[in-house]
Protein backbone atom coordinates (compact mmCIF):
# COMPACT_ATOMS: atom_id res chain seq x y z
CA UNK A 1 0.00 0.00 0.00
CA UNK A 2 1.79 3.63 -1.23
CA UNK A 3 2.42 5.65 1.54
CA UNK A 4 0.17 8.74 2.21
CA UNK A 5 1.83 12.09 0.26
CA UNK A 6 2.55 13.48 3.52
CA UNK A 7 4.90 10.98 5.26
CA UNK A 8 6.73 9.95 1.93
CA UNK A 9 8.09 13.38 2.14
CA UNK A 10 8.85 13.54 5.58
CA UNK A 11 10.80 10.05 5.08
CA UNK A 12 12.34 11.63 1.47
CA UNK A 13 12.96 14.63 3.14
CA UNK A 14 15.33 12.57 6.07
CA UNK A 15 16.99 10.44 3.73
CA UNK A 16 18.07 14.03 1.59
CA UNK A 17 19.38 15.28 4.92
CA UNK A 18 21.11 12.07 6.20
CA UNK A 19 22.89 12.30 2.64
CA UNK A 20 23.81 16.14 2.63
CA UNK A 21 25.61 15.47 5.93
CA UNK A 22 27.54 12.69 4.63
CA UNK A 23 28.98 15.62 1.89
CA UNK A 24 28.16 13.13 -0.77
CA UNK A 25 25.57 15.93 -2.01
CA UNK A 26 26.57 18.68 -4.33
CA UNK A 27 25.74 22.15 -4.01
CA UNK A 28 22.60 23.78 -5.15
CA UNK A 29 20.41 26.86 -5.43
CA UNK A 30 18.21 27.83 -2.36
CA UNK A 31 14.23 26.92 -3.17
CA UNK A 32 11.96 29.81 -3.59
CA UNK A 33 10.90 30.32 0.16
CA UNK A 34 8.34 33.17 -0.71
CA UNK A 35 5.89 30.52 -1.70
CA UNK A 36 6.68 28.09 0.74
CA UNK A 37 7.64 25.84 -1.98
CA UNK A 38 8.93 22.05 -0.68
CA UNK A 39 12.61 21.12 -0.73
CA UNK A 40 12.20 17.30 0.07
CA UNK A 41 12.93 14.65 -3.23
CA UNK A 42 9.60 13.72 -4.41
CA UNK A 43 9.05 9.48 -4.23
CA UNK A 44 7.07 6.98 -6.69
CA UNK A 45 4.94 6.71 -2.82
CA UNK A 46 3.43 9.76 -4.42
CA UNK A 47 0.92 8.44 -7.30
CA UNK A 48 0.94 11.64 -8.90
CA UNK A 49 1.94 13.06 -12.19
CA UNK A 50 1.74 16.78 -12.16
CA UNK A 51 1.87 18.02 -15.99
CA UNK A 52 1.49 21.60 -17.57
CA UNK A 53 1.58 23.41 -21.20
CA UNK A 54 2.33 26.42 -21.57
CA UNK A 55 3.57 28.95 -24.98
CA UNK A 56 5.76 30.71 -22.87
CA UNK A 57 6.56 32.73 -25.74
CA UNK A 58 10.37 33.22 -25.48
CA UNK A 59 9.54 34.14 -21.54
CA UNK A 60 8.83 38.00 -23.92
CA UNK A 61 4.97 39.19 -23.03
CA UNK A 62 3.73 41.22 -26.09
CA UNK A 63 1.47 44.10 -24.63
CA UNK A 64 -1.44 45.95 -26.26
CA UNK A 65 0.59 48.98 -26.49
CA UNK A 66 3.42 47.72 -28.66
CA UNK A 67 6.07 47.56 -26.51
CA UNK A 68 7.09 44.02 -25.24
CA UNK A 69 8.28 43.03 -21.58
CA UNK A 70 10.49 40.48 -20.26
CA UNK A 71 9.32 38.04 -17.49
CA UNK A 72 12.25 36.25 -16.10
CA UNK A 73 12.30 32.36 -15.52
CA UNK A 74 11.19 32.07 -12.12
CA UNK A 75 8.27 34.84 -11.77
CA UNK A 76 6.93 32.97 -14.85
CA UNK A 77 6.87 29.83 -13.28
CA UNK A 78 5.94 31.48 -9.92
CA UNK A 79 3.14 32.16 -11.98
CA UNK A 80 2.11 29.07 -13.43
CA UNK A 81 2.50 26.51 -11.27
CA UNK A 82 -0.45 25.54 -8.72
CA UNK A 83 -1.45 23.19 -5.71
CA UNK A 84 -4.34 21.19 -5.66
CA UNK A 85 -6.53 23.87 -5.45
CA UNK A 86 -5.23 25.32 -8.48
CA UNK A 87 -3.88 28.42 -6.20
CA UNK A 88 -0.31 29.19 -7.22
CA UNK A 89 2.66 30.49 -4.70
CA UNK A 90 1.14 28.59 -2.13
CA UNK A 91 2.72 25.72 0.59
CA UNK A 92 0.76 23.09 -1.65
CA UNK A 93 2.38 23.50 -4.48
CA UNK A 94 4.92 20.66 -5.70
CA UNK A 95 7.20 19.97 -8.33
CA UNK A 96 5.80 19.21 -11.72
CA UNK A 97 7.16 15.97 -13.40
CA UNK A 98 6.28 17.35 -17.22
CA UNK A 99 6.05 20.78 -18.38
CA UNK A 100 5.54 21.09 -22.00
CA UNK A 101 6.32 24.28 -24.03
CA UNK A 102 5.83 26.12 -27.18
CA UNK A 103 8.01 28.53 -28.23
CA UNK A 104 11.60 28.57 -26.47
CA UNK A 105 14.79 29.81 -27.85
CA UNK A 106 16.81 26.57 -28.26
CA UNK A 107 19.01 24.63 -25.72
CA UNK A 108 20.62 27.48 -24.25
CA UNK A 109 17.08 28.57 -22.86
CA UNK A 110 16.05 25.28 -22.18
CA UNK A 111 18.40 24.49 -19.79
CA UNK A 112 18.33 27.87 -18.00
CA UNK A 113 14.69 27.52 -18.02
CA UNK A 114 15.26 23.84 -16.19
CA UNK A 115 17.73 25.02 -13.69
CA UNK A 116 15.97 27.60 -12.46
CA UNK A 117 12.99 25.27 -11.91
CA UNK A 118 15.16 22.98 -9.79
CA UNK A 119 16.24 25.55 -7.79
CA UNK A 120 13.00 26.64 -7.40
CA UNK A 121 12.37 23.10 -4.89
CA UNK A 122 15.87 23.05 -3.67
CA UNK A 123 16.70 20.34 -6.18
CA UNK A 124 20.53 19.82 -7.60
CA UNK A 125 21.29 21.42 -10.76
CA UNK A 126 20.70 19.16 -13.84
CA UNK A 127 17.27 17.45 -12.07
CA UNK A 128 15.10 18.92 -14.77
CA UNK A 129 16.13 17.82 -18.44
CA UNK A 130 14.92 18.81 -21.98
CA UNK A 131 14.00 17.50 -25.25
CA UNK A 132 13.92 20.20 -27.80
CA UNK A 133 12.80 19.67 -31.58
CA UNK A 134 15.38 21.74 -32.62
CA UNK A 135 18.70 22.53 -30.47
CA UNK A 136 19.26 26.09 -32.05
CA UNK A 137 16.92 27.21 -34.45
CA UNK A 138 17.56 29.73 -36.94
CA UNK A 139 16.27 32.99 -36.56
CA UNK A 140 13.66 34.50 -38.49
CA UNK A 141 11.04 37.86 -38.54
CA UNK A 142 11.58 41.44 -37.39
CA UNK A 143 10.27 43.50 -34.94
CA UNK A 144 7.71 40.46 -33.03
CA UNK A 145 5.68 43.32 -32.27
CA UNK A 146 8.14 44.84 -29.72
CA UNK A 147 8.70 48.57 -29.84
CA UNK A 148 12.13 47.89 -28.40
CA UNK A 149 14.11 45.51 -30.97
CA UNK A 150 16.47 43.71 -28.02
CA UNK A 151 13.48 42.19 -26.72
CA UNK A 152 11.98 41.58 -30.43
CA UNK A 153 15.38 40.19 -30.95
CA UNK A 154 14.93 37.67 -28.02
CA UNK A 155 11.57 36.21 -30.13
CA UNK A 156 13.35 35.42 -33.46
CA UNK A 157 14.37 31.98 -32.69
CA UNK A 158 11.37 29.42 -31.22
CA UNK A 159 11.44 25.73 -30.89
CA UNK A 160 9.08 23.58 -28.69
CA UNK A 161 10.01 21.37 -25.91
CA UNK A 162 9.29 18.95 -22.84
CA UNK A 163 11.10 19.55 -19.47
CA UNK A 164 10.55 16.67 -17.33
CA UNK A 165 12.07 16.01 -13.53
CA UNK A 166 14.57 12.99 -13.63
CA UNK A 167 14.04 12.29 -10.18
CA UNK A 168 10.41 11.02 -11.59
CA UNK A 169 11.04 10.05 -14.87
CA UNK A 170 13.19 7.78 -17.15
CA UNK A 171 14.14 8.25 -20.63
CA UNK A 172 16.19 5.48 -22.96
CA UNK A 173 17.92 7.06 -25.64
CA UNK A 174 15.68 4.84 -28.27
CA UNK A 175 12.42 6.78 -26.72
CA UNK A 176 12.38 10.49 -28.07
CA UNK A 177 11.12 10.59 -31.62
CA UNK A 178 11.96 12.21 -34.92
CA UNK A 179 10.50 15.91 -35.10
CA UNK A 180 7.71 16.11 -37.96
CA UNK A 181 6.50 18.73 -39.34
CA UNK A 182 2.87 20.86 -38.96
CA UNK A 183 0.57 21.15 -42.24
CA UNK A 184 -0.20 24.56 -43.64
CA UNK A 185 -2.69 25.99 -46.32
CA UNK A 186 0.53 28.02 -48.09
CA UNK A 187 -0.79 31.72 -49.15
CA UNK A 188 -2.47 31.48 -52.88
CA UNK A 189 -3.50 27.93 -52.54
CA UNK A 190 -6.61 26.44 -52.36
CA UNK A 191 -8.11 24.47 -49.42
CA UNK A 192 -10.19 22.20 -51.15
CA UNK A 193 -11.86 20.73 -48.26
CA UNK A 194 -8.15 19.78 -46.99
CA UNK A 195 -6.52 19.07 -50.30
CA UNK A 196 -4.58 22.08 -50.66
CA UNK A 197 -2.66 21.20 -47.86
CA UNK A 198 1.08 20.54 -47.29
CA UNK A 199 4.13 20.07 -44.69
CA UNK A 200 4.83 23.34 -43.82
CA UNK A 201 8.38 22.58 -44.33
CA UNK A 202 10.65 23.19 -47.08
CA UNK A 203 10.29 23.34 -50.01
CA UNK A 204 6.57 24.48 -48.62
CA UNK A 205 7.82 26.64 -45.87
CA UNK A 206 7.51 30.98 -46.16
CA UNK A 207 8.58 32.56 -48.94
CA UNK A 208 11.16 35.50 -48.80
CA UNK A 209 14.06 35.69 -46.35
CA UNK A 210 12.42 37.29 -43.09
CA UNK A 211 10.55 34.52 -43.05
CA UNK A 212 12.86 31.60 -44.60
CA UNK A 213 12.74 30.13 -41.10
CA UNK A 214 10.03 30.91 -39.74
CA UNK A 215 9.18 26.59 -39.50
CA UNK A 216 10.91 25.80 -37.46
CA UNK A 217 8.96 27.08 -34.52
CA UNK A 218 6.32 24.73 -35.78
CA UNK A 219 8.38 21.42 -35.25
CA UNK A 220 6.34 19.04 -33.22
CA UNK A 221 8.57 16.71 -30.65
CA UNK A 222 7.73 13.73 -28.28
CA UNK A 223 9.07 11.31 -25.85
CA UNK A 224 7.83 8.01 -24.19
CA UNK A 225 9.24 8.42 -20.29
CA UNK A 226 8.85 5.67 -17.30
CA UNK A 227 7.98 7.14 -14.25
CA UNK A 228 10.95 5.24 -11.87
CA UNK A 229 10.41 2.52 -9.83
CA UNK A 230 7.00 1.79 -11.35
CA UNK A 231 6.47 -0.10 -15.03
CA UNK A 232 4.04 3.22 -16.01
CA UNK A 233 4.95 4.27 -19.37
CA UNK A 234 4.25 8.49 -20.25
CA UNK A 235 3.90 9.53 -23.58
CA UNK A 236 4.46 13.53 -24.08
CA UNK A 237 4.58 15.64 -26.93
CA UNK A 238 4.54 19.35 -27.43
CA UNK A 239 3.05 21.14 -30.89
CA UNK A 240 2.50 25.00 -32.01
CA UNK A 241 0.53 24.50 -35.48
CA UNK A 242 0.69 28.15 -37.79
CA UNK A 243 -1.43 30.52 -37.62
CA UNK A 244 -2.93 29.27 -41.10
CA UNK A 245 -4.11 27.10 -38.51
CA UNK A 246 -6.89 29.39 -37.54
CA UNK A 247 -8.84 29.33 -40.91
CA UNK A 248 -7.87 26.34 -42.72
CA UNK A 249 -7.40 23.27 -40.87
CA UNK A 250 -4.00 21.39 -42.27
CA UNK A 251 -2.67 18.18 -40.41
CA UNK A 252 -0.13 17.66 -43.39
CA UNK A 253 0.11 16.48 -47.34
CA UNK A 254 -4.00 16.82 -47.71
CA UNK A 255 -4.98 15.90 -44.82
CA UNK A 256 -7.17 18.21 -42.34
CA UNK A 257 -5.48 16.78 -39.28
CA UNK A 258 -7.59 14.28 -36.47
CA UNK A 259 -10.78 15.45 -36.90
CA UNK A 260 -10.66 18.31 -38.69
CA UNK A 261 -8.55 20.02 -35.91
CA UNK A 262 -4.97 20.40 -38.05
CA UNK A 263 -3.29 18.73 -35.20
CA UNK A 264 -1.21 15.34 -36.75
CA UNK A 265 0.72 13.00 -34.89
CA UNK A 266 3.62 11.74 -36.08
CA UNK A 267 4.56 8.28 -37.32
CA UNK A 268 7.84 7.86 -35.19
CA UNK A 269 5.37 9.37 -32.31
CA UNK A 270 2.32 7.38 -32.44
CA UNK A 271 4.41 4.26 -31.76
CA UNK A 272 5.65 5.84 -28.86
CA UNK A 273 2.33 6.75 -27.69
CA UNK A 274 0.82 2.91 -28.43
CA UNK A 275 3.24 1.97 -26.34
CA UNK A 276 2.47 3.87 -23.39
CA UNK A 277 0.00 3.69 -20.37
CA UNK A 278 -0.39 7.49 -19.62
CA UNK A 279 -0.79 10.34 -22.70
CA UNK A 280 -0.11 13.99 -22.61
CA UNK A 281 -0.44 15.85 -25.69
CA UNK A 282 -0.06 20.08 -25.14
CA UNK A 283 -0.15 22.37 -28.28
CA UNK A 284 -0.58 25.96 -29.05
CA UNK A 285 -2.83 25.13 -31.86
CA UNK A 286 -4.06 28.65 -32.59
CA UNK A 287 -7.25 27.45 -33.62
CA UNK A 288 -10.77 27.84 -31.26
CA UNK A 289 -13.32 24.95 -31.33
CA UNK A 290 -11.14 22.06 -31.20
CA UNK A 291 -13.07 19.45 -28.63
CA UNK A 292 -12.14 17.94 -25.79
CA UNK A 293 -13.07 14.36 -27.70
CA UNK A 294 -11.00 15.29 -30.89
CA UNK A 295 -7.81 12.91 -29.78
CA UNK A 296 -10.51 10.26 -28.26
CA UNK A 297 -8.91 7.86 -30.99
CA UNK A 298 -5.43 7.81 -29.44
CA UNK A 299 -6.89 7.55 -25.98
CA UNK A 300 -6.73 11.13 -24.45
CA UNK A 301 -9.61 13.81 -23.36
CA UNK A 302 -9.12 17.29 -23.81
CA UNK A 303 -8.62 19.80 -20.65
CA UNK A 304 -9.44 23.00 -19.99
CA UNK A 305 -12.14 25.20 -22.06
CA UNK A 306 -11.65 29.00 -21.01
CA UNK A 307 -10.19 31.56 -23.17
CA UNK A 308 -5.64 31.23 -23.24
CA UNK A 309 -5.57 34.15 -25.72
CA UNK A 310 -7.19 37.13 -24.80
CA UNK A 311 -10.67 36.10 -25.46
CA UNK A 312 -9.70 33.14 -27.52
CA UNK A 313 -9.24 29.07 -27.02
CA UNK A 314 -5.95 28.38 -28.77
CA UNK A 315 -3.99 26.35 -26.25
CA UNK A 316 -5.09 22.70 -25.65
CA UNK A 317 -4.19 19.74 -22.74
CA UNK A 318 -5.06 16.39 -24.23
CA UNK A 319 -4.51 13.72 -21.30
CA UNK A 320 -4.76 10.02 -21.28
CA UNK A 321 -5.43 8.52 -17.66
CA UNK A 322 -7.24 9.37 -14.78
CA UNK A 323 -7.14 12.90 -14.27
CA UNK A 324 -8.01 14.53 -11.20
CA UNK A 325 -11.05 17.74 -11.18
CA UNK A 326 -10.18 21.53 -10.97
CA UNK A 327 -11.61 24.28 -9.37
CA UNK A 328 -10.25 26.82 -12.51
CA UNK A 329 -11.05 24.63 -14.95
CA UNK A 330 -6.81 23.08 -15.72
CA UNK A 331 -6.54 26.87 -16.42
CA UNK A 332 -3.87 29.34 -14.65
CA UNK A 333 -5.50 32.76 -14.75
CA UNK A 334 -2.73 34.59 -13.50
CA UNK A 335 0.36 33.12 -16.19
CA UNK A 336 3.09 35.50 -17.46
CA UNK A 337 2.94 35.12 -21.03
CA UNK A 338 -0.05 35.79 -23.48
CA UNK A 339 -0.97 32.34 -23.33
CA UNK A 340 -2.34 31.03 -19.99
CA UNK A 341 -1.20 27.35 -18.75
CA UNK A 342 -2.96 24.72 -18.28
CA UNK A 343 -2.35 21.79 -15.92
CA UNK A 344 -3.21 18.37 -15.44
CA UNK A 345 -2.80 16.15 -12.26
CA UNK A 346 -2.91 12.30 -12.93
CA UNK A 347 -3.02 9.34 -10.52
CA UNK A 348 -1.24 6.26 -11.59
Amino acid sequence: MPLPRRTAYRLAGAAVLATALTGSLVAHAAPDRDSGDRTEARTTADRTLRVYNNNIENLVRNNSDGSCTRVSGPDHLKSLLVDDQGKTGTSGVEAPDLLIVQQIRGRGQADAYADQLSAKFGLPKGTYKAVLANEDPAEWGGSHHCSDQSLGNLKKKQTNGILYNTQRLGLASGDVSKYWSAGWLKPGTSYNGGKGCTLYKPPNNDDGAANKHKWRRTSAIAARFTIKDTDTSVFAATMHLPQENAKNACGGDGDKGIGGSGIHIGADATKLMKASTLRVVGIDANRTGIAADTLADQGMTGYGSKATNGSRKIDYLFLGGKVASSPVDHTVGGTKSNHLGLYGFLDF
